[in-house]
């Protein structure tokens, strides 16, 4: 019985230690060892290979308590009315200003800040452009509740509506992409400099040209954002993703809650 306790406290310590390490061999590592310090939990105390499997799998479901808990109540407005927005507190985003600096020292220069709002779920937007390859960017805050994260993205729109992508965005996406974006994801991790190189560096991956990159001022920057967010909405409605209530807002159908699983198992095997 000891034998079995510290060899699973064993595994365990190590996999807390291999998920530290910004390193994606090394915490993919720890993810597997957390299932495997659970199956020999389970398997010494029950004398159950079977149980040791069951307990090491019910990690892959644990997201469905959040999906059928906050996620199911979850509604949102079928159109996104961006709206000039002051930027939160240094208590609610302390490191706003340092990435603002960051960005800025890149070349690019801040020209607004946007957001909404929509009962108790926000987000703001500190947008930026650079005038000599026509890139946008954008530092994005998602505030829900006692809920929030940010995460920065780069995106460069060229004038047959593709839209090139570059984000950190640090959660399973819970909606489907238009077929008009084309994504390249980073880690979370990654600080500004690094996303704008692999920004550049996609781009020239996939031959564009920057005189094919729309130029855009900020007030069309904000419309272009706003349009994006109102096409999304109706595509995953198409898609099944979402459904629309009778209050006229938008919901999560059950396909939509199913496509949030299942993206939450991707990114698990993509870490």
């Amino acid at each position: 019985m000891l034998f079995g306790f510290f060899l699973t406290f064993g595994v365990g310590v190590l996999s807390a230690g291999l998920r530290s390490f910004q390193n994606s061999y090394a915490q993919k590592a720890g993810a597997l060892g957390i299932l495997a310090a659970t199956f020999l939990g389970v398997y010494f105390i029950t004398g159950s290979w079977m149980w040791g499997f069951v307990g090491a799998m019910s990690w892959l479901f644990l997201p469905w308590l959040e999906i059928l808990t906050r996620i199911r109540a979850l509604r949102l407005p079928k159109e996104k009315r961006l709206r000039p927005k002051s930027p939160p507190s240094s208590d609610t985003f302390p490191a706003l200003s340092e990435i603002t600096r960051e960005i800025e020292d890149e070349g690019f220069v801040h020209v607004g800040d946007a957001g909404w709002d929509w009962e108790d779920y926000r987000q703001f937007f500190r947008l930026f452009y650079r005038e000599e390859d026509r890139a946008q960017a954008a530092i994005c805050l998602n505030e829900q509740r006692d809920f929030s994260f940010y995460y920065l993205r780069i995106s460069s729109r060229a004038k047959g509506g593709t839209v090139w992508t570059t984000w950190n965005y640090p959660l399973s996406y819970g909606l489907k992409l238009t077929p008009l974006f084309r994504i390249n994801r980073q880690r979370p991790d990654r600080s500004f400099w690094q996303l704008y190189q692999s920004h550049r560096d996609f781009l020239r991956r996939n031959g564009v040209n920057p005189a094919a990159i729309d130029p855009l001022d900020e007030e069309q920057i904000e419309t272009e954002m706003e349009n994006d967010l109102r096409d999304q909405i109706a595509h995953n409605i198409h898609k099944g993703v979402l459904k629309q209530t009778a209050a006229g807002d938008v919901k999560y159908s059950w396909r939509g809650m199913f496509y949030l699983w299942c993206q939450f198992l991707v990114d698990l095997v993509r870490l």
